[in-house]
């Protein structure tokens, strides 16, 4: 059997087991001894957390144009940079692998130096 249920009750169920999942995770962490029981707590007031998050969802979609936000989130993308500009000695202008390779062999030639009995060895 179906039953009709306004979006007015699915709200409000939706809060009251989210609200009843932050209780009892709380409850489970308060009293317990063990590891495996505070894990356990710990689930329920991640599960409670997300159900919040869902419950909240719509209302911060609406408040802060959040299919905006999303989006420029999504379309991000990591661009590599190059050092402080004249803060490595050694690096080519262009931040290419040379000056990378350059880099890594000043350190190479100062750690080797830095060695007791080591001698700076020349690798090209």
């Amino acid at each position: 059997m179906d039953f009709p249920v306004s979006s007015r009750d699915f709200r409000c169920l939706q809060l009251g087991c989210a609200a009843l999942g932050l209780v009892a995770g709380s409850i489970i962490i308060g009293v317990s001894v063990s590891k495996a029981a505070a894990a356990m707590g710990g689930v329920f007031i991640g599960a409670a957390g997300l159900g919040l998050l869902l419950f909240a969802y719509p209302f911060l979609k609406a408040r802060f144009n959040l299919d905006h936000i999303l989006s420029t989130i999504g379309n991000r993308r990591i661009q590599p940079h190059s050092g402080p500009d004249g803060g490595e000695g050694g690096s080519s202008a262009s931040g290419n692998k040379e000056g990378t390779r350059s880099s890594l062999s000043t350190v190479s030639r100062t750690l080797e130096k830095l060695k007791p009995g080591g001698r700076g060895t020349e690798e090209g």
